[in-house]
């Protein structure tokens, strides 16, 4: 049965993980088989050159895609990546950043996801940056990991 109160739910587990807001990560938008996040350039999270490291925009890109899953899920059931992929497009300079994860196909126990990166308000406006194909696992009944 899904969970009317899905989006109180992703939004109050989101505000419970200590890496994206150390990144700088906001959630806009929740929907039911989709997220949104937005985070701006910050000079502690660039690799050698000044772009947004790579790992900071996979970092992005998996958030999205598994609280996109988790709006999907049982209210009592956490959510763990078990794998991902992601194809870095072009230097993510910034200034700004748009993050969307979208559920591709959810099942019971694994959910394929789909996120995109984008950059916004550079010289070139918006531009995509970096897209990942992710599988999601629903953990449930596990000591630790819940909502």
């Amino acid at each position: 049965m899904a969970d009317p109160h899905f989006a109180t739910r992703v939004r109050a587990s989101f505000d419970k993980c200590a890496a994206v807001h150390t990144m700088g990560m906001r959630m806009t938008d929740v929907e039911a088989g989709r997220v949104t996040l937005e985070m701006r350039h910050h000079p502690l999270l660039t690799q050698q050159h000044g772009f947004l490291h790579a790992g900071v925009v996979s970092t992005a890109l998996d958030t999205a895609c598994g609280f996109a899953a988790s709006t999907l899920m049982p209210r009592e059931a956490g959510v763990l990546t078990i794998e991902f992929k992601v194809n870095l497009m072009q230097p993510a300079r910034g200034p700004d950043f748009f993050v969307e994860g979208v559920v591709t196909k959810a099942g019971r126990n694994i959910t394929f996801t789909e996120g995109r990166a984008y950059e916004r308000g550079g010289e070139a406006g918006e531009r995509l940056i970096a897209t990942m194909t992710a599988t999601m696992m629903t953990v449930a009944g596990r000591e630790g990991i819940k909502h």
